[in-house]
């Protein structure tokens, strides 16, 4: 029996912590096979010193995995394959799996947005894609080198609505054998849209007025957009099928009110600093073509779009 072979894609704050726990563990065990997937610094560093996270979770902070390439291409036989790179180069990564994959690949992506599976699916069309949402504090500290506070990270995820009946729990145990929390539902749709609708709505109003989450909640015209793009969301969830919890913009607005007043936004860092690669597409982009795909009118998430790309 050989060992299932499980490769993390990108190194950040997402795969750094999530990849760290798998191969930690498996370096005692030995149970699986783990590669990782780095380009350019992170490559170096991490094949000379191994992987390290800072983390109140890990007192010993470094890891070797099995194999570190720098290309996807130089990968064989991945039975599992957890995709945690930036959102923008999802269809890039996607077309680069394609020949490296087997029939019984599972992709899991450690990536937060409404489309995420859309995307996959249109690039791979036939493989088990199981639906994720991740929650954890986590970045790059210094290329190879990630750190984490607070919580410990969690993965919600859920069955592939195309391979419902996939054999998947070798999956679920290698997290559990891992000591990662997660949730494994039939269904992680209404998890994966209650996640979007806080992060695109915060992300959309503070990027478009620099400001932070408590402003967004405090001030009224922060708060009156942000409480429109919920609604414009929430009607394309329904529409879908998905239906979110009904007070859900009081819900997300309360989560976002126990975060300290100044927290920033990645995307609102992102295009503050002028950085050209961000996340509007993976929020408005999304809101907008599932907006008209599902007949919702979306004018607050098209006005703010509109004014991120003016800046």
């Amino acid at each position: 029996m050989n060992k299932k072979h499980i490769v993390v894609v990108g190194l950040g704050g997402v795969g750094g912590y999530f990849g760290f726990k798998i191969n930690q563990i498996n370096e005692t065990t030995g149970k699986y096979t783990v590669s990782f997937v780095a380009r350019g610094e992170t490559y170096d560093k991490v094949k000379e010193n191994g992987l390290t996270l800072l983390s109140p979770e890990h007192s010993n902070s470094q890891t070797y995995p099995n194999d570190i390439v720098q290309n996807i291409s130089e990968i064989k036989n991945p039975d599992l394959v957890l995709i945690c790179v930036k959102e923008y180069d999802l269809e890039n990564v996607c077309k680069q799996l394609l020949p490296v994959i087997h029939k019984d690949t599972v992709l899991l992506p450690m990536m937060n947005g409404a489309d995420i599976y859309d995307r996959i699916r249109n690039i791979v069309p036939d493989h088990t894609v199981l639906p994720t949402c991740v929650y954890v504090a986590s970045h790059i500290k210094e290329r190879g080198t990630v750190e984490h506070k607070g919580n410990a990270g969690k993965i919600i995820m859920g069955r592939d609505p195309e391979h419902f009946s996939a054999p998947i729990e070798w999956i679920t145990e290698l997290l559990s054998e891992s000591k990662i929390d997660f949730d494994f539902k039939d269904n992680s749709l209404k998890d994966i849209w209650t996640k979007f609708i806080f992060i695109a709505s915060f992300g959309l109003v503070t990027a478009k007025h620099n400001s932070s989450m408590g402003a967004v909640c405090t001030d009224e015209q922060q708060k009156n957009e942000a409480t429109g793009i919920m609604k414009e969301i929430q009607q394309i969830a329904a529409k879908k099928g998905i239906n979110l919890q009904e007070d859900i913009v009081e819900a997300t607005f309360k989560k976002a009110s126990t975060f300290p007043f100044e927290t920033p936004t990645s995307l609102q860092l992102d295009i503050n600093s002028g950085k050209k690669d961000n996340e509007l597409e993976l929020f408005a982009g999304a809101v907008l073509k599932y907006g008209t795909e599902t007949e919702v009118e979306t004018p607050f998430t098209q006005k703010i779009y509109t004014e991120i790309k003016a800046k």
